[in-house]
Protein backbone atom coordinates (compact mmCIF):
# COMPACT_ATOMS: atom_id res chain seq x y z
CA UNK A 1 0.00 0.00 0.00
CA UNK A 2 1.49 3.79 -0.68
CA UNK A 3 1.67 5.87 2.19
CA UNK A 4 -0.92 8.66 0.82
CA UNK A 5 -3.92 5.64 0.47
CA UNK A 6 -2.96 4.78 4.42
CA UNK A 7 -2.83 8.18 4.98
CA UNK A 8 -6.31 8.60 3.50
CA UNK A 9 -7.53 5.22 4.90
CA UNK A 10 -6.81 6.83 8.66
CA UNK A 11 -8.18 10.37 7.66
CA UNK A 12 -11.93 8.43 6.89
CA UNK A 13 -11.43 5.66 10.04
CA UNK A 14 -10.15 8.98 12.18
CA UNK A 15 -13.43 10.89 10.79
CA UNK A 16 -16.35 8.08 11.41
CA UNK A 17 -14.65 7.25 14.66
CA UNK A 18 -15.02 10.87 16.07
CA UNK A 19 -18.15 11.11 14.27
CA UNK A 20 -19.10 8.20 16.62
CA UNK A 21 -18.02 9.64 19.67
CA UNK A 22 -19.99 12.79 19.27
CA UNK A 23 -22.43 11.67 18.38
CA UNK A 24 -22.75 9.30 21.69
CA UNK A 25 -22.10 12.54 23.40
CA UNK A 26 -24.61 14.24 22.17
CA UNK A 27 -26.94 12.27 24.21
CA UNK A 28 -25.02 13.71 27.69
CA UNK A 29 -25.55 17.15 29.44
CA UNK A 30 -23.16 19.57 29.33
CA UNK A 31 -22.56 19.05 33.19
CA UNK A 32 -21.99 15.64 32.01
CA UNK A 33 -19.45 16.14 29.94
CA UNK A 34 -17.82 18.66 31.80
CA UNK A 35 -17.79 16.54 35.15
CA UNK A 36 -14.44 15.73 36.38
CA UNK A 37 -13.83 11.91 35.97
CA UNK A 38 -10.35 11.48 37.14
CA UNK A 39 -8.97 11.85 33.08
CA UNK A 40 -5.86 12.58 32.36
CA UNK A 41 -7.21 15.82 30.62
CA UNK A 42 -10.47 15.40 33.86
CA UNK A 43 -13.85 15.33 32.06
CA UNK A 44 -14.90 13.61 28.68
CA UNK A 45 -15.09 17.40 26.97
CA UNK A 46 -11.41 17.90 28.25
CA UNK A 47 -10.26 15.30 26.57
CA UNK A 48 -12.13 16.02 23.28
CA UNK A 49 -10.83 19.94 23.71
CA UNK A 50 -7.00 18.19 23.89
CA UNK A 51 -8.04 16.72 20.65
CA UNK A 52 -8.80 19.51 19.07
CA UNK A 53 -5.73 21.47 20.91
CA UNK A 54 -3.41 18.61 19.50
CA UNK A 55 -5.04 18.49 15.61
CA UNK A 56 -4.82 22.34 15.71
CA UNK A 57 -1.15 22.38 16.46
CA UNK A 58 -0.09 19.57 14.18
CA UNK A 59 -2.16 20.64 11.15
CA UNK A 60 -1.09 24.23 11.23
CA UNK A 61 2.95 22.71 11.40
CA UNK A 62 2.20 20.84 8.62
CA UNK A 63 0.82 24.19 6.54
CA UNK A 64 3.71 25.87 7.63
CA UNK A 65 6.02 23.08 6.38
CA UNK A 66 6.43 24.63 3.00
CA UNK A 67 5.32 22.18 1.38
CA UNK A 68 2.15 23.38 -0.14
CA UNK A 69 -0.68 21.96 1.42
CA UNK A 70 -3.41 24.14 0.66
CA UNK A 71 -6.04 22.06 2.12
CA UNK A 72 -5.16 23.27 5.19
CA UNK A 73 -5.00 27.41 4.94
CA UNK A 74 -8.05 27.63 6.58
CA UNK A 75 -6.85 25.88 9.52
CA UNK A 76 -3.65 28.04 9.48
CA UNK A 77 -5.89 30.87 10.20
CA UNK A 78 -7.13 29.78 13.46
CA UNK A 79 -5.57 31.11 16.78
CA UNK A 80 -3.06 28.57 18.24
CA UNK A 81 -4.50 27.18 21.17
CA UNK A 82 -2.00 28.45 24.67
CA UNK A 83 -1.58 24.86 26.09
CA UNK A 84 -1.89 21.34 25.73
CA UNK A 85 -4.77 21.19 28.08
CA UNK A 86 -6.73 24.51 26.57
CA UNK A 87 -10.42 24.47 26.93
CA UNK A 88 -11.37 26.16 23.36
CA UNK A 89 -15.07 24.93 23.68
CA UNK A 90 -17.15 24.65 26.89
CA UNK A 91 -20.31 23.26 24.60
CA UNK A 92 -20.37 20.11 22.70
CA UNK A 93 -21.96 21.62 19.76
CA UNK A 94 -18.91 24.58 19.16
CA UNK A 95 -16.51 21.87 19.93
CA UNK A 96 -18.33 19.54 17.24
CA UNK A 97 -18.29 22.64 14.70
CA UNK A 98 -14.50 22.60 15.20
CA UNK A 99 -13.71 19.16 15.47
CA UNK A 100 -15.75 18.50 11.85
CA UNK A 101 -13.67 21.74 10.31
CA UNK A 102 -10.29 19.71 11.42
CA UNK A 103 -11.51 16.47 9.96
CA UNK A 104 -12.46 17.56 6.49
CA UNK A 105 -9.29 19.19 6.71
CA UNK A 106 -7.37 15.90 7.60
CA UNK A 107 -9.55 14.21 4.87
CA UNK A 108 -8.37 17.12 2.20
CA UNK A 109 -4.74 16.60 3.58
CA UNK A 110 -5.01 12.93 2.99
CA UNK A 111 -6.06 13.62 -0.96
CA UNK A 112 -3.57 16.65 -1.29
CA UNK A 113 -0.18 14.88 -0.34
CA UNK A 114 1.82 13.03 -2.30
CA UNK A 115 4.21 10.30 -1.80
CA UNK A 116 7.29 12.46 -1.91
CA UNK A 117 6.14 14.56 0.86
CA UNK A 118 5.53 12.10 3.01
CA UNK A 119 8.84 11.20 2.79
CA UNK A 120 10.25 14.69 3.37
CA UNK A 121 11.37 15.85 6.65
CA UNK A 122 9.44 19.04 8.37
CA UNK A 123 11.26 21.60 11.24
CA UNK A 124 8.92 22.91 13.77
CA UNK A 125 9.23 23.51 17.28
CA UNK A 126 7.34 21.68 19.74
CA UNK A 127 4.27 23.03 22.47
CA UNK A 128 7.50 24.21 24.67
CA UNK A 129 9.38 25.82 21.81
CA UNK A 130 12.00 23.22 21.36
CA UNK A 131 12.68 22.73 17.57
CA UNK A 132 12.54 19.42 15.75
CA UNK A 133 13.08 17.97 12.37
CA UNK A 134 10.90 14.64 11.75
CA UNK A 135 9.29 12.60 8.48
CA UNK A 136 5.94 14.07 7.49
CA UNK A 137 4.27 10.51 7.41
CA UNK A 138 5.34 9.56 10.84
CA UNK A 139 3.94 12.70 12.13
CA UNK A 140 0.88 12.49 10.08
CA UNK A 141 0.63 8.97 11.69
CA UNK A 142 1.55 10.47 15.66
CA UNK A 143 -1.38 12.40 14.80
CA UNK A 144 -3.71 9.77 14.31
CA UNK A 145 -2.43 7.37 16.65
CA UNK A 146 -3.30 10.48 19.58
CA UNK A 147 -6.36 10.39 18.38
CA UNK A 148 -7.04 6.39 19.04
CA UNK A 149 -5.02 6.94 22.33
CA UNK A 150 -7.49 9.59 23.82
CA UNK A 151 -10.90 8.56 22.01
CA UNK A 152 -10.05 5.32 23.75
CA UNK A 153 -10.12 7.55 27.17
CA UNK A 154 -13.31 9.27 25.88
CA UNK A 155 -14.89 5.39 25.08
CA UNK A 156 -13.62 3.84 28.14
CA UNK A 157 -15.81 7.28 30.41
CA UNK A 158 -18.75 6.83 28.04
CA UNK A 159 -18.82 3.29 28.43
CA UNK A 160 -18.44 3.87 32.21
CA UNK A 161 -21.86 5.89 31.74
CA UNK A 162 -23.86 3.00 29.76
CA UNK A 163 -22.75 4.86 26.36
CA UNK A 164 -21.52 2.46 23.58
CA UNK A 165 -20.04 4.27 20.69
CA UNK A 166 -20.14 1.25 18.55
CA UNK A 167 -17.30 -0.83 17.23
CA UNK A 168 -14.32 1.29 17.22
CA UNK A 169 -11.67 -1.30 15.24
CA UNK A 170 -10.03 0.12 12.24
CA UNK A 171 -10.12 -3.80 10.74
CA UNK A 172 -13.99 -2.91 10.00
CA UNK A 173 -13.55 -0.67 7.61
CA UNK A 174 -10.46 -2.59 5.79
CA UNK A 175 -11.91 -3.30 2.56
CA UNK A 176 -11.61 -7.20 1.69
CA UNK A 177 -9.07 -7.94 -0.32
CA UNK A 178 -8.51 -11.67 -2.41
CA UNK A 179 -6.24 -13.47 -0.94
CA UNK A 180 -2.94 -14.69 -2.59
CA UNK A 181 -3.08 -17.99 -3.95
CA UNK A 182 -6.94 -18.16 -4.68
Amino acid sequence: MQLTAHVQQMAQYNQVMNQQVYHACASLSNEALNQDRGAFFHSILGTLNHLVVGDTLWLQRFFSAGIGLQALAPISQLPPPRSLDAVLFTELTELARRRELLDQGLLALSREVDEASLHRTITYKNSKGVPASKNLFSLVMHLFNHQTHHRGQVSTLLTQLDLDIGVTDLVVLLPDEESVGS
